[in-house]
């Protein structure tokens, strides 16, 4: 996680910072709805490459946004989750999805 001096003084280059690429913000997506394995993930966003999406959960991981969980299985399985900080986005992504419906509209 980045400490309070690596992260921008402006809180939204904070966020965007954060959760600024069309990978992560459909990633964040996806983990609002449930915990997903990361072929899962895959498969839901379309177009990300597996080394784009684990780079991704890596980075978002390391900030706290999402859970990682290893399930000691053979063959191994892991999920991830939005933390409790991931879950607080709900509110600017489902404002973020309001903002495009009503885009589409206008033209």
């Amino acid at each position: 996680m980045l400490t309070k001096d690596e992260l921008p003084e402006c809180p939204v280059a904070t966020t965007i910072q954060l959760i600024g690429n069309k990978w992560k913000l459909l990633i964040i997506r996806n983990l609002l709805h449930k915990t997903s394995r990361f072929n899962e993930l895959r498969r839901e966003v379309p177009g990300i490459s597996q080394k784009v999406l684990t780079e991704n959960l890596k980075s978002l991981e390391k900030d706290g946004l999402i859970d990682r969980r290893v399930y000691a299985e053979v063959p191994l399985r892991v999920e991830y989750s939005l933390s409790e900080v991931g879950n607080s986005l709900r509110g600017i992504i489902k404002h973020m999805e309001s903002w495009g419906i009503e885009y589409k509209k206008r033209i």
